[in-house]
């Protein structure tokens, strides 16, 4: 898979796509209303993020019915990965990403990639 480079760091210039790809990073597959939850912002804002990272092939998207779940494209070239694992390192203990993980694991009702309530 080829991305673009500059575009690749465009997007993880936004706080809100790069809480976003941390969270998916250590977590794996997060639907939009966890995402919502665990970032504490409106589910359009956490949608446009998604969409542009969908775009730009960071994340793929599932639809499990009404609900969509996201995750990092698994076919990201191997440097990206390792920029994303390196940033994953460096930040999980940091706040907003401490933050925003404590945040999703109170978040009731979580969905089991089934549903979301």
């Amino acid at each position: 898979m080829n991305i673009d480079t500059v575009q690749f760091y465009k997007q993880l210039a936004d706080e809100t796509r790069l809480r976003s790809l941390v969270l998916m990073a250590i977590e794996g597959e997060l639907c939009v209303c966890e995402l919502t939850h665990a970032l504490g912002v409106s589910q359009p804002k956490v949608s446009r993020h998604l969409a542009q990272l969908r775009e730009n092939r960071l994340v793929r998207d599932r639809r499990a019915g009404q609900w969509i779940f996201y995750r990092i494209n698994p076919e990201l070239p191997g440097w990206a990965h390792a920029v994303l694992e390196a940033t994953v390192k460096g930040v999980r203990h940091r706040e907003p990403f401490k933050g925003d993980r404590k945040a999703l694991a109170t978040m009731p009702n979580r969905p089991d990639a089934a549903c979301c309530a």
